[in-house]
Order: structure tokens, then sequence, then C-alpha cells
């Protein structure tokens, strides 16, 4: 065991402090969230500082203190002082060493919050009923419907009570919108766009129309004090709602051609169709010519389907019938096609069974068509991959590595994947690159990701582009330089959420604005959190906070939607749903609670 810090022995003089336990992206960008919005001191538990983001957690500014453990035991946990501390994160480790870990943490310290990634959600919620204040988050959970979603072509919604939220662009923006929640958007310099700004309220157009025309008649427009009102250039996005989350509509005729097509994967051999299709013909046209000799349809498939089974019955010497002699013929026919079908599909059976049973996935069909291509079957790729499925759309996979566990979850849903350590381009290929729609790239490396997005444009320059990114400068690049392009960080995303529950907020989700995140929460208006009180005015900041619905103390089942009356104050139970930034949300976290404070010390 090493440590590091700051100063002489850090540890032991902190109390009050959090502890974030990991050396992975998330760790990193949830120390920072901590450091930045929330102002808090932070000791992080770092499992190598030479490997993954441990050199960059080491540099990080403002950090209490950086102790180096390979795993979260009890003598970590007191090397941090969680005895004393107000909160612990686990966001590193597998799903049973942070549920030992949070376990242990509240032996210690029966008050501290505790917050732990877990892959398994529901899992997740048991744990939740052990623990006396802890939550159980998942951030591939969190970030993955944005991926999948984008790779749709649909917006990510957030479940607020019965209404789905989503962020709407430009010409896309409705009369009922909510509120705007960015402008200034530039694709080629997303430096400019602003989130949740200062925009006049729906009241404006009437209050510049009353300063045009004034007491003695019209005037002169834009002929007002002041000069005329400064307009942003750039798109716009704002904040909508639906009764349902937003569907994708899929025609069931194209889900039976997708069925039709997935189906011509046993059949990869141009001699094998040939053959196939001659027979299919020949049967059909015995199957005419019983039928045309014999005068019943019904008895003429009967017939045609025993002989395909080679269950025909020859005619008796000396039973002469009309047309006998070509229904022996035609029957003959379809018994020696059915002798070609047999086989056939005796390997399909058989291949079925045994891929299954050697817990192999299957491979892409020689006719997927319109699929989307999910490269990296990690915790988050395997979700991306599943909530397409469920969405209705064909899926096909790719993993480099055959241990990878998401293999397991690809197969028992049926997904296809492409196994193997090659180029990226014979493996985009593999999948059917050239017919797909999208193509999502979720590896842990930065590099391979943009290696997978460059190689599916080089394949196919139209096909719509999701990859996954840690640098926000290298994002803005890729932003800039490629089109037909989303870029998303699955810390960025997830993190917010993880700060906020570490600090004992309820998040109901998160929205991407390009590269930025609004957070979706819902507050409780109690003593002590600096809500009771206030009014929506005070509350909402631009930039930071605005409050799009407010769930009074005595109708708690009813959203007020743009609660019309902005100067009533907050009484205890009541609740408000805001779209925060992630330092709005830490203000109305930590700086709230202080204003009160101040102004109860001063009424003293």
């Amino acid at each position: 065991m090493t440590q590091e810090g700051r100063g002489p022995d850090p540890v032991e003089q902190f109390a009050n402090h959090y502890v974030v336990c990991g050396g992975n992206a998330l760790a990193h960008r949830l120390i920072r969230e901590l450091i930045e919005q929330y102002d808090v001191p932070v000791v992080a538990l770092v499992p190598n500082l030479a490997r993954d983001h441990g050199p960059q957690i080491l540099q990080l500014q403002g950090v209490s203190a950086v102790l180096e453990y390979a795993t979260i035991t009890d003598e970590a946990l007191r090397a941090a002082r969680v005895e004393s501390a107000r909160g612990v994160a686990l966001v590193d480790a597998s799903d049973q060493e942070n549920i030992h870990a949070a376990l242990n943490a509240q032996g210690l310290n029966p008050g501290i919050r505790v917050v732990l990634r877990m892959f398994n959600q529901r899992l997740g919620e048991h744990i939740e009923r052990l623990l006396h204040n802890g939550s159980a988050l998942s951030g591939s959970a969190t970030a993955a419907p944005a991926f999948a979603n984008g790779a749709l072509g649909r917006p990510n919604s957030v479940r607020v009570g019965d209404r789905y939220l989503y962020v709407a662009y430009d010409e896309d923006i409705h009369a009922s919108q909510i509120c705007v929640v960015a402008d200034g958007i530039d694709r080629q310099d997303l430096g400019r766009l602003r989130l949740l700004p200062d925009t006049a309220g729906r009241a404006a157009e009437f209050i510049a129309l009353a300063r045009r025309f004034g007491e003695e008649g019209p005037i002169e427009l834009g002929a007002r004090p002041g000069g005329p009102e400064p307009q942003t250039a750039g798109g716009i996005a704002a904040l909508q709602t639906l009764t349902s989350e937003p569907p994708l509509a899929i025609p069931w005729l194209t889900r039976l051609r997708w069925g039709v097509l997935d189906a011509l994967r046993f059949f990869t051999s141009a001699r094998l169709r040939l053959v196939l299709i001659t027979a299919m013909v020949a049967v059909l046209v015995g199957a005419m010519v019983i039928w045309y000799f014999n005068g019943h349809l019904g008895w003429a498939l009967y017939f045609t389907l025993l002989d395909m089974a080679g269950a025909a019955q020859p005619d008796q010497p000396g039973v002469a019938e009309a047309g006998a002699l070509w229904q022996r013929a035609a029957q003959v026919v379809i018994t020696f096609c059915g002798i070609t079908f047999v086989p056939v599909l005796t390997a399909i059976v058989v291949d079925a069974l045994s891929t299954g049973r050697r817990g192999l996935p299957r491979a892409p069909g020689a006719g997927t068509r319109d699929h989307v291509i999910v490269v990296g079957l990690g915790n988050v790729g395997t979700r991306v991959a599943t909530l397409v499925r469920e969405a209705g759309v064909p899926v096909v996979c790719i993993e480099r590595d055959p241990q990878a566990r998401g293999i397991a979850a690809a197969r028992a849903l049926g997904i296809p994947v492409v196994v193997g350590d090659g180029p990226l381009e014979s493996q985009l290929r593999r999948a059917r690159a050239r017919s797909s729609r999208a193509v999502v790239a979720v590896t842990d490396d930065d590099a391979t990701n943009l290696e997978a997005a460059l190689e599916a444009r080089a394949v196919r320059s139209e096909v719509r582009i999701v990859v996954r990114l840690f640098g926000d400068d290298f994002a803005h690049h890729v932003y800039a330089t490629l089109g037909n392009v989303v870029s998303r960080s699955v810390s960025y995303l997830s993190a917010p959420a993880f700060a906020a529950s570490l600090m004992g907020r309820d998040v109901l989700g998160t929205l991407s604005v390009y590269r930025h995140v609004l957070l979706i929460a819902e507050l409780t208006a109690e003593d002590g959190t600096g809500l009771v009180g206030r009014n929506l005015h005070d509350i909402e900041e631009p930039g930071g906070v605005r409050v799009i619905a407010v769930r009074l103390a005595r109708r708690p089942e009813d959203y007020q939607w743009n609660y019309a009356d902005r100067v009533r104050q907050l009484a205890p139970g009541d609740r408000i749903v805001v779209a925060a930034t992630r330092a709005g949300l830490a203000r109305i976290n930590a700086v709230v609670p202080q204003e009160t404070a101040l102004e109860q010390g001063q009424s003293r």
C-alpha cells in the first residue's frame, strides 16, 4: 500500500468529507464533479495510480487526498477515515466487491451515505433495502439510452409522472414547448452553446408590443430606449413533453422482410440456393399437375406434402385413372426433390442446436439489412444492443474478446455477433456495414471508437455514427470534422447522477444537448433543505436552474407544468421538478442551505 496526498498525513485532518473509490473514467469525472460543482472535500481511493485514470486523478487540483489500495478493504476504508465521512461512492469494482465494501462502510459509519455502481440493476434494488442510507446506480444503464436513441435517430427521453421529457431542436420545436434549454448552437463551435439561457417569458411578445405602441399610438418599431434586443445566432433547443415514449415506427411489412432476409443466413452458397430454388419450382409444378387432374386443392396439397416427406403410396398395377401417368410422374419428381430438402433442414436444426450448446453466438445473416452495428460488448454495449433490439430493429455486434460476458447476453437474446481479433474493416464488412443504418462504437478506448467510426464511414458514407469519447476537446474536433456523427461520454452522462445521489438528491434522468448534460431532478421542500419559504424566482438561475413543474403537498399526484404562480413560497411537502446544469443542481444542494442558515443567523 502506498499513500499519496497533499500535506503531511492529510486524511487524519478530515471529517465530513466524501470518499470516491475507483480509478476509472467514472471515478475521475465524479471526483471533478464533487470538487468543482459541490465544493466539498474529497478523498480518492485508487486501485493503481499508474494505470487507467489514476495519473489524472492524482493531478486533480482540489482533491484532499489520493490513496492507493488494490482492493477496498477495511484497512483502506479506515485509512480514508470513512467513520467520519459523509458519503462514499464505489464506482469501479465488480458488483460483489462493491456490495462487500458498501456493507463494510456502513458497519464503520452507520449514518454514511453510500452510492455504489451496480451492473445488475435487479440485485441493486435488493441491496438498497439492506443499506440504511444508500443507492445503487448503473452508469451503463444511465448512459445507454442516449447511445441507443442516437443510433435510432429518436430523442432521448426522461419519464416524469405520466409524461416523457425530451429535447427538440429548431424546426422540431412546438408551440407547447416547456422552456428553451439551449441557444447559440453551432456544430462547428460548440463552445458558443449556452445551456438554460436567460430567455424572456411567454408574455415577452405582448410586453414588447406595448412598448412599441405608446399611449399616443403606434411608434416606430424598434425605436425604444436601450436599443434593439440582442439576438443570439445559431440554433436553439427546447424541452418538450409527450404522453408516451417517442415511438419508432417500423411497418409490419418491413419487419416481415427482415425476418425473411435473416432466414437466408442458412443458405450462403449460391450453388445451394440454385439447387433449392430449382427443386422448389419442380415441387410447385408437380403440385399443380396433381391439382389439375385431381380437381381438389386440399387433396393435391396432401399428396404433395406426403411425397416430399418420402411417404408416397404408389398406384397398384392395372388401376387406370384420368391423367394417372402425369400424376405418377409428378409424384416421382416431388419425391426426389423432397430428398433434397430433408438434409438441408436437418443441417439447419443441427447447426442451431450445436451452436447453442457450444456457447457460440450466431453469425449475421447474408440478408441482414437496415440494422444497427454495436462495436464493443462491455456493459454499455450490451445494454445498447438490448435497447435497440427491444425497439424492434435488427442488431449485429462486434467484439474482439471471445471471453467478454456480453457475448453470452447477446447469444441469449439471439443477437448475431462477429467475434475475433482482426482488422475493423473486415469485421465491419462481415457485420454487413454496407447495408446498416447506424454504427455505435462503445469500447473503452477512444482511439478504437474513432477508428470504427472512420472505417464505417469508409464502407458507407451516409451511415449514422454514434461514438463514445471521453475527452471533450477530442469530441469537439470530431463534431467539427465529421458529419452525421453523435458523440457521447458514459462518465459525463452518469457522473452528475452519481454526484447528485451522493448528495441525497433524486435525479430522474439526464438529457444530452450535444456534449452537454441536462439533469432532470425532483426536489422536496423540507425543513433544512433551504427550499421552504422560497419562491420559483428565488430558485431559478439563468444558465443553471429552471423549474419546469410543481407538485403541491395538497395535490401530490398532479404535476403542474410551467407553474403560473412564480411568487408563491414553497411549503413543506411541496415538490419541484427542475431542469438544471451540474453547477445549478449543486447550487441548490449546497448554496441554498448556507444562505438559509445565514439569514437565520442575521434574524437572531
